[in-house]
């Protein structure tokens, strides 16, 4: 198959799980695409085992095997969703809530990273499975980044602070660049990156700390450049498609050259999305080209993320036995609510000493760290080695426990603390 025939197979899936969830299960977008591709998985195994010589289990495997998931999905899709996330997002209300953000993009990421890391490379001793330590730190930079997608949608329906929004949404855009370029390290370290300007083998603290400064320091100086030139671009015109066409263009040069230099593309696409979607929406566009920008790229958010939980729900498929992989499975969860916890815990803690903090914003901030569309990208992005399928199987049973138990528990969570109304539409 070409690329064409791949991508009009993943977009006719998508539109018929999407489909099918509204029409019959009626669950947000994401959640109700998940359960039916979940339920679609299921059916496969079942009519592979009842009628084994059409071997449909492997030729939908096969299918997943000729997709190459580093180019698609790290080199293009996240791109998209990143600036997507972006334009949404208050630079005022993000810059009042500046040093929590900062710390848990950064020191959050970093300490579930070690604690997931740590955990897992336990859990694996214990079960005999023979796994380097930098393995297990790449599985904790994958599980790290959370997905805000979910938890704002419910939080604009309970009418929530301003402040716990930016929080949210500023922790979760920063903590996908960050924990992106963490991850390209960590793999790198492990042997499981293509990246040349990293040596597995002679990958020290030096080189990892420069080569994390370079990337994040050089992302976001890219993306401030690139954001500001793309603000003065559209401030010299009024066509509401051109605009449209110029932010496009934006979001694909910058992260083609932001990865051609060797710079964080997530980041650099994080901060160009805030100029655009501040100072571009406010003084470059008007209320015609403004509507017709959100329309769009808020229809491109929901169609990668589909995408993208359509094809978690399939990779269950691709896992070729699950009897060795289910309990380390199992066992990744708890250890992410943990990392997720402690990650949560220490900076908000230290920066309560200096100023106030808001009642319940520790539990709050870690029930409401879903997993989703970006740790799907990484974890598929990984090239075929030993223990690929018992990272995918535990990638796949956090975010699944993620989005169906904490996604839909979520408003408890905040109703609880004071956040909104039970009733609050």
């Amino acid at each position: 198959m070409n690329g064409f025939d791949i991508a009009a197979v993943v977009v006719v899936v998508t539109t018929a799980t999407g489909y099918i969830n509204h029409r019959f299960v009626r669950l947000p977008a994401t959640t109700g695409t998940l359960v039916v591709a979940l339920v679609c998985s299921g059916l496969v195994v079942l009519i592979d085992h009842m009628a084994p010589d059409q071997h449909l289990e492997a030729g939908i495997a096969r299918f997943l095997g000729a997709v190459d998931f580093e180019r698609i999905l790290l080199r293009g899709m996240l791109s998209f969703l990143l600036f997507a996330g972006a334009l949404n997002v208050e630079l005022e209300a993000l810059l009042d809530s500046r040093w929590t953000i900062v710390a848990l993009a950064t020191v959050g990421v970093v300490i579930s990273t070690v604690v997931v890391g740590a955990v897992t490379y336990l859990v694996f001793g214990l079960l005999k499975l023979e796994a380097p330590f930098p393995v297990c730190l790449t599985f904790g930079a994958l599980i790290s980044p959370t997905d805000p997608i979910a938890v704002l949608g419910l939080l604009k329906q309970l009418h929530a602070p301003r402040e716990l929004e930016a929080q949210i949404a500023g922790e979760s855009l920063f903590n996908d660049g960050v924990g992106v370029t963490l991850f390209l390290v960590v793999a790198a370290m492990a042997g499981l990156s293509s990246a040349s300007h990293v040596e597995g083998g002679g990958f020290h603290a030096a080189s990892f700390l420069a080569f994390g400064l370079r990337e994040v320091v050089g992302g976001v100086l890219c993306g401030l450049a690139a954001g500001y030139f793309g603000y003065r671009a559209l401030k010299t015109v009024d066509e509401p498609a051109l605009e449209l066409l110029m932010t496009l263009a934006l979001v694909m040069a910058l992260y083609s050259f932001s990865f051609a230099i060797d710079v964080s593309g997530p980041l650099a696409v994080v901060v160009a999305g805030l100029i655009i979607g501040n100072q571009g929406r406010r003084f470059a566009m008007s209320d015609r080209t403004r509507g017709q920008v959100d329309a769009f790229w808020n229809m491109i958010d929901e169609i990668l993320n589909a995408v993208l939980f359509l094809l978690l729900g399939l990779e269950v498929l691709a896992v070729r036995d699950w009897s060795p992989v289910l309990l380390p499975a199992m066992l990744a969860v708890p250890a992410c609510l943990l990392a997720r916890f402690v990650s949560v815990a220490l900076p908000v803690t230290v920066i309560g000493l200096r100023r106030p903090m808001r009642r319940g914003l520790i539990p709050v901030l870690t029930w409401c760290g879903l997993r989703g569309g970006i740790s799907v990208a990484m974890v598929l992005s990984l090239p075929a080695f030993p223990l690929k399928d018992v990272l995918l199987a535990s990638t796949y049973a956090v975010v699944v426990f993620s989005v169906l138990v904490q996604g839909l528990t979520i408003r408890r969570v905040l109703v609880r603390y004071g956040v909104g109304q039970q009733g609050s539409d």
